[in-house]
């Protein structure tokens, strides 16, 4: 995988709602009615992700929760992040 340039990146952005770039890395934080629903999206995520191979720095704490996706092999924001990152919005729903 090659690492994708910032303006590349930015652009994708745009068309992932709620997604920004913060510290080299995609970063989203999900916000549910309570810690059933944050688990239950973490349960569809972890799914998303392992078919994809793809896993993501995550953290949970009670209705949040809070993603960041890099590649570490590829040392930064690859194809693959923003393609997780789109996957990841379409289980809110």
């Amino acid at each position: 995988m090659e690492r994708l340039d910032t303006d590349h990146i930015r652009e994708r952005l745009g068309s992932l709602p709620g997604w920004s770039l913060r510290e080299g890395k995609l970063y989203r934080e999900y916000e549910f009615v309570d810690f059933v629903g944050a688990f239950g999206f973490m349960a569809k995520a972890a799914l998303a992700a392992e078919r994809m191979n793809h896993h993501p720095e995550w953290s949970n704490v009670y209705n949040r929760v809070t993603i960041r996706l890099t590649t570490h092999d590829a040392g930064g924001i690859t194809d693959r992040d923003l393609r997780l990152a789109g996957a990841l919005n379409n289980l809110e729903g």
